[in-house]
């Protein structure tokens, strides 16, 4: 069995989406996430709408972030992610570009990892309102990459989201 009899880990994710009902899409990855052997969702911030980064051309999105514990691994939770995108009709295309939902690794307890498939924690979180922002939501005394909390990092960039909605419990 995955993940079992292992130690739960605390770990962030941040979800977005683009295309179609962008927050249905969201409730959707959120439920698909709680039904994960292995998973439990602690914690979701409200949705916030921001700009598209890298792609410009193209609608704005909407982003969460999301607090689990989990006893899979880091490899599993990512093939468990990538396989909620997929169910959901996630189709391949261009770095940065539309999509229906989207799923990232942001922070696995205080694991780093450097591998072809996955990088942690996320090399371009700090550098992400869309990201900073949800994250202080839920968790504004976490500790990020270099120093500082969510809530430091988030505060200079607030601006650059829109607080939209709350997702449905």
């Amino acid at each position: 069995m995955k993940g079992g009899g292992r130690e739960r880990v605390t770990v962030y994710l941040s979800l977005g989406s683009n295309l179609g009902d962008r927050l249905a899409n969201l409730h959707e990855a959120v439920e698909r996430l709680r039904r994960l052997e292995g998973v439990s969702v602690e914690r979701v911030s409200a949705a916030y709408e921001s700009e598209p980064v890298g792609v410009t051309d193209q609608p704005r999105f909407l982003n969460l972030a999301a607090q689990i514990s989990t006893t899979l691994d880091p490899l599993e939770l990512l093939d468990a992610a990538k396989r909620i995108e997929r169910e959901m009709g996630r189709q391949p295309g261009p770095r940065w570009g539309p999509r229906l939902i989207d799923i990232d690794l942001l922070l696995y307890g205080d694991a780093s990892l450097q591998s072809p498939r996955l990088t942690l924690p996320h090399p371009e979180m700090m550098r992400r309102a869309f990201v900073l922002v949800p994250l202080a939501e839920i968790a504004p005394e976490l500790p990020l990459p270099g120093g500082g909390t969510a809530a430091q990092h988030a505060r200079p960039v607030q601006r650059e989201v829109e607080r939209h909605a709350v997702l449905p419990v």
